[in-house]
């Protein structure tokens, strides 16, 4: 399991340039947090206090309603359905300029998840002193919650704090708890098990790819995330490029005449087994899929920069103890391509170093 201190390093680089995170990221004794529940509770509690300093976002709202009074536009057909007249009122369609706007309900309903969750006495009674300030505001069924947000320049400082509810409100982090039975995470096992592969894979490649971004700012090494790579297609076969996958790097690494191209993967397991059935013995096995992808990335992207040394590498999150450690090199038509797994499991000291170790074997030599 990852610690929950790592989590929350992970997080603090995820969101390392939010307008939020300077101000509530710096969280004392993380290690002192019994579950993430307890650690997305102390984010939001520091996010909203915060922001309800600023003020919480409104936005116009249709609201209808019977009045004894013309407001906004008569709703006739609702009228005759209700009867309204009779009592000497309308339906009335109107604008009302309101805190219960989208982001605002997604931010209350995590608060009243992480209620029910095993969190200390004292943050639950600092959670309630919050949802005072949301009395007008309405939940949402956690299961049809839209994700797909867009921001923009009035909503922008929302982003850090529905990135966090939406993590939790997923099932998306791991506890390294034993006791399984405490209400911790809202999914079912079977259901956990795909959003962890899914959503901590985006959290993973983010953490890296920000870890990169921050670290190297001052070194002569440029970092991109999700590049395309150009396949090389010969003349006659370029009308039918539109039918070949994207080619998209997660993280991108140049310096100088190097390019390290970073495919970062989250998977429970990263090797396969396979069995000589003479010799009835297991042997681990890469993903071949996995291999043939970096290896495509590379190849194209060497074509493209024909003057310049290009690697790659496959960098595994390690996230229980049954993984085993990976750091092998291959040359492979002229190009480096690499294989590692990166220890989520050690204290974030250690991960510090493996990821700087990687920067030191590839550009420093």
């Amino acid at each position: 399991m990852i610690p929950i201190e790592n989590i929350y390093f992970m997080l603090s680089y995820y969101f390392k340039f939010d307008a939020l995170n300077n101000q509530i990221i710096n969280l004392d004794n993380i290690e002192n947090f019994d579950n993430i529940a307890e650690l997305t509770a102390q984010i939001l509690y520091r996010g909203l206090n915060i922001l309800l300093k600023i003020g919480l976002a409104k936005e116009y709202i249709l609201c209808a309603e019977p009045l004894s009074t013309l407001k906004g536009k008569i709703d006739i057909s609702a009228s005759i359905k209700t009867m309204s007249m009779h009592k000497k009122r309308l339906i009335c369609l109107y604008d009302n300029f309101s805190i219960n706007f989208y982001l605002n309900r997604i931010i209350k309903t995590a608060i009243c998840e992480l209620l029910k969750c095993a969190i200390k006495k004292e943050t639950k009674e600092e959670l309630r002193k919050i949802l005072y300030f949301f009395k007008e505001v309405e939940t949402i069924d956690i299961y049809k919650i839209n994700w797909n947000i867009q921001y923009n320049r009035n909503n922008q400082i929302y982003r850090i704090l529905i990135s966090i509810c939406h993590l939790f409100i997923k099932g998306l982090l791991i506890s390294d708890l034993p006791e399984r039975k405490k209400r911790l995470f809202l999914n079912t096992p079977n259901d956990e098990k795909i959003l962890n592969s899914r959503y901590m894979s985006d959290l993973y490649e983010n953490f890296i790819f920000k870890y990169y971004l921050n670290e190297l700012k001052e070194k002569n090494i440029k970092c991109y995330h999700k590049s395309n790579i150009n396949w090389k297609i010969d003349n006659d076969n370029e009308g039918k490029i539109e039918m070949l996958p994207k080619m998209e790097t997660d993280i991108m690494l140049t310096c100088k005449n190097k390019i390290l191209i970073i495919d970062a993967k989250y998977y429970p397991n990263y090797t396969r087994k396979k069995y000589n059935s003479e010799e009835i013995i297991s042997k681990d096995k890469l993903i071949s899929e996995n291999l043939y992808q970096i290896f495509s990335y590379v190849k194209n992207k060497n074509l493209e920069n024909k003057n310049y040394e290009v690697s790659g590498m496959l960098l595994y999150a390690k996230t229980n103890k049954n993984n085993i450690d990976i750091n092998e090199t291959y040359k492979m038509s002229g190009n480096k391509i690499s294989v590692r797994s990166l220890n989520l499991t050690e204290n974030f000291k250690s991960i510090e170093k493996e990821l700087n170790e990687i920067i030191e074997e590839f550009f420093k030599k």
